[in-house]
């Protein structure tokens, strides 16, 4: 007796619209990709945490990352604020996060907002699984 094979979910759920707008929306703003699909608390709980983390970090005064091709620890820390989304791109253009690290709590800082936009980076990536159907 023959049986059909099923279909796999991201298989069924790509065929239901762009699934490339939460995970767009979701680095933006963080929480979004998740508000966008339905998931109101998990939306709820990562937007709070990733903007406190941000915000904790420019109140001690930590640096914000701009683009360069020097050293490696510098591009890395790029990358980490660049996760941040909407949040990096308004620290720069008032021109936050600039000054220099003079004391402990600013290297603090400065760390917080590269793991807030690295935590932001692991929340697009589950609500692009959720909107592909890999992930409930």
């Amino acid at each position: 007796m023959a049986t059909t094979p099923n279909k796999p979910a991201a298989a069924k759920t790509s065929s239901k619209g762009f699934v490339y707008l939460p995970l767009i929306a979701g680095w933006l703003v963080p929480g979004a990709g998740h508000f966008l699909l339905g998931k109101w608390i998990r939306g709820t709980l990562l937007a709070v945490s990733i903007i406190a983390m941000f915000a904790l970090g420019l109140a001690m005064q930590g640096r914000i990352y701009k683009a360069n091709g020097g050293d490696i620890l510098d591009m890395l820390g790029f990358i980490g604020d660049v996760g941040a989304g909407a949040l990096y791109i308004v620290t720069l253009a008032a021109d936050w996060g600039q000054g220099a690290i003079a004391f402990a709590t600013a290297d603090y800082g400065t760390k917080f907002m590269i793991v807030a936009g690295l935590l932001n980076f692991i929340a697009v990536a589950d609500a692009y699984h959720i909107a592909i159907g890999k992930k409930q």
